[in-house]
């Protein structure tokens, strides 16, 4: 008879821990569950190692662990997650599952954490204990997962679910960034452009204008004491005074914003501000918006398909959403749930979803199939997001064309304004 310590949540989805004796795990799980519990951890109490330290073995490992810096990809963790379920389908004993997986990586992040989970399962922890050790590599979704899949006895399944679902998730985050690349690189090079004509053009034809005393008009003497503020020179006030050339600023606003948006964020009410304002910013606010119900959708759908409790599930894909609009209507909907009430309900009078995304869960709730619907939710988005990006794509590439040929535009005629008077002045022989 063996001694399990577990962790599982009551009837009202408040978190349960104690211990109990059992011959199995298996047997300790029925018990558990014959007192009302769900358990979402159970594991095997062993004797504490001796402090002769750590095994040869262990020494050799960590000898190669070399230095880690960063974090672990988003690319390489879900390899990693593929090949562990690979290798548990084959019927492969965890403990050597990690340790062939530790082995084969390159010297990172990963490998220096994968160095620590084999010694702490090595020392019988079981495996989602050991990875909610490093939220840097495994986040909490992630953890939930693997010890629903340990509790289960489906750990190999679980993970191939987990695979996938990372796979979709970034597969999603290549198409909208993908489809910002083009747009940035253009942006980038049109400013720079105008930015040399203006420094480094404009100057010249002013000097031109000067010696003809050639009056310049409105819109030619803007440019020129634009051109001059971006080129740092005084354009009213002491010429003497020191003055922050008006480049630096173009090329440092952008990281100042990005800097301040961060500290705005880091704070609930700017955190609230900020992700509404999102939600509702022209074209893009739509496409945000898509992205993150297809996100929060196939998160709380591949949880509870994988036997979470839906209590717990709906708190982690809350915490994993990626907006607060959509963090607290999921917070809404737990404690509607747990007051006994629809998961519909909460979500419709919120008015992040579309009616069809309410609709299609309160059927899946009727049905009793809710993580079937959620995630066929999630692959109708994921087409809708397809679409959205396109429809962008194609609405931005004129957008570009428009404001870049207007910015040379106005350029070219602001010059020329005053060439007309020095043409006219040249023909009439300088009179």
């Amino acid at each position: 008879m063996a001694s399990f310590t577990y962790e599982a949540l009551n009837a009202q989805g408040k978190p349960q821990k104690g211990q109990i004796d059992a011959g199995t795990s298996e047997e300790a799980i029925q018990r558990i569950k014959q007192q009302g519990f769900f358990p979402t951890s159970v594991r095997e109490q062993k004797e504490k190692k001796g402090a002769s330290g750590p095994t040869e073995a262990t020494k050799k490992r960590k000898k190669g662990g070399g230095i880690s810096i960063g974090g672990v990809s988003a690319k390489n963790l879900t390899t990693f997650t593929r090949q562990l379920s690979t290798l548990q389908d084959a019927g492969l004993p965890l403990l050597r599952s990690l340790q062939i997986l530790e082995e084969q990586q390159k010297p990172g992040k990963l490998k220096s954490v994968l160095l620590d989970v084999c010694d702490d399962v090595e020392g019988g922890t079981s495996l989602s204990e050991s990875m909610a050790k490093h939220p840097r590599a495994f986040d909490k979704l992630y953890t939930k997962m693997v010890a629903a899949g340990e509790v289960g006895g489906v750990l190999d399944i679980i993970l191939q679910r987990l695979a996938d679902f990372m796979e979709k998730a970034q597969r999603l985050k290549r198409k909208v960034i993908g489809a910002l690349v083009y747009p940035a690189v253009v942006v980038f090079v049109a400013v720079g452009i105008v930015m040399f004509i203006m420094i480094a053009i404009i100057p010249k034809f002013s000097e031109i204008f000067k010696e003809f005393g050639v009056k310049m008009p409105g819109l030619t003497k803007f440019l020129v004491d634009s051109s001059q503020w971006m080129a740092g020179k005084m354009v009213t006030g002491n010429p003497a005074a020191p003055t922050i050339p008006g480049f630096l600023w173009i090329t440092c606003l952008p990281i100042i914003f990005f800097i301040l948006w961060k500290v705005v964020r880091t704070a609930k009410p700017g955190l609230a501000v900020t992700d509404t304002a999102l939600l509702w910013i022209p074209v893009f606010g739509s496409l945000i918006r898509k992205t993150t119900i297809s996100r929060f959708t196939r998160t709380l759908g591949t949880l509870i398909n994988a036997g979470v409790p839906i209590l717990e599930a709906i708190t982690i894909t809350g915490e994993t959403c990626g907006n607060y609009v959509f963090e607290k209507a999921l917070r809404k909907v737990h404690d509607s749930i747990r007051e006994g009430e629809s998961f519909a309900g909460p979500l419709r009078e919120s008015k992040t979803c579309d009616s069809i995304v309410v609709n299609m869960i309160d059927v899946g709730e009727e049905t009793g199939d809710i993580d079937a619907m959620l995630l066929k939710i999630a692959d109708n988005y994921d087409e809708e997001v397809d679409v959205a990006v396109g429809s962008l794509v194609k609405l931005i590439e004129p957008m570009l064309v428009l404001f870049l040929g207007g910015a040379v535009g106005t350029i070219v005629v602001a010059m020329f304004l005053p060439m007309i008077s020095i043409i006219e002045k040249l023909s009439s022989g300088g009179k």
